[in-house]
């Protein structure tokens, strides 16, 4: 014959109390389950207007009138681009333009076109970029490649909406030359310690015309031409649009709006 359990009047107690905690729970699941629900903070309203409506707490960039929120990148005069019916055409003499303001995270949408009678190949062909922090003059900063890739072979890393050099789109989602296209921009900024050095990388999500092509993306640090990416400190930084030199009929832009995110 085995031996007989003997419980201790521990054993007994905590016994007692499950039983107790499944037959409250049987008895009462909404009380139970009011235990996981958060009701503060309520998250503000935001209204969502229709196509080409900004949210209503974002920040309006262009809307088609005027260039008051940007500035020449390298001088931080005011921006000498071209505004021709309600869009925004580069001064490639001009040189690139980025906000008067400076952000760390947010959400970016932007909308962009080819000319219909694009000229070139590969890079020189509507070759231009959306800087998402702009960490000094020229091409400083982290890149996402504007270019028309509807038919246009070229290195897939410098094909639209690659992380320049860095991370070639999951999928080709270009329309043809004369459509308007647009990017959703989700920008995660690098944080640095206070000796300077990297704390976390950047991060970048893109939707190119609705289709994700980059999926939380990690960066190695800024984009550039030649060399190997790095990460210099900065805390908060414009956006910038280039205005590539090739010699191709310069892009146009409309409709840029940005919402801060919080850290």
């Amino acid at each position: 014959m085995p031996p007989r359990l003997q419980l201790g009047p521990r054993v007994l107690v905590i016994a007692i109390g499950v039983s107790a905690v499944v037959l409250a729970l049987a008895l009462n699941p909404l009380e139970m389950a009011r235990q996981t629900e958060q009701w503060e903070p309520v998250p503000p309203k935001v209204t969502v207007g229709g196509a080409g409506v900004p949210p209503s707490d974002a920040i309006v960039l262009f809307d088609g009138r005027s260039l008051d929120a940007w500035v020449g990148t390298n001088d931080h005069a005011p921006a000498r681009w071209q505004v021709r019916e309600g869009v925004l055409v580069p001064d490639k003499s001009a040189g690139n333009i980025e906000t008067r303001r400076r952000f760390r995270n947010y959400q970016l949408h932007l909308e962009w076109r080819i000319p219909e009678d694009i000229t070139g190949s590969g890079q020189a062909r509507g070759n231009s970029g959306v800087f998402l922090a702009s960490t000094g003059p020229g091409d400083a900063g982290y890149e996402v490649q504007i270019l028309d890739s509807w038919d246009n072979p070229t290195y897939v890393n410098g094909q639209a909406a690659s992380v320049y050099k860095q991370s070639p789109p999951l999928v080709n989602a270009a329309r043809p030359p004369g459509a308007w296209q647009y990017y959703d921009i989700v920008w995660t900024a690098p944080r640095f310690k206070a000796d300077g050095t990297l704390q976390s990388p950047a991060y970048v999500t893109v939707l190119h015309n609705g289709v994700l092509v980059q999926n939380h993306a990690e960066l190695r640090g800024e984009t550039v031409f030649i060399g190997k990416p790095a990460y210099r400190p900065y805390d908060r930084a414009p956006v910038k649009l280039q205005a590539h030199p090739d010699p191709s009929p310069p892009i146009s832009f409309r409709n840029i709006w940005i919402r801060d995110l919080p850290d």
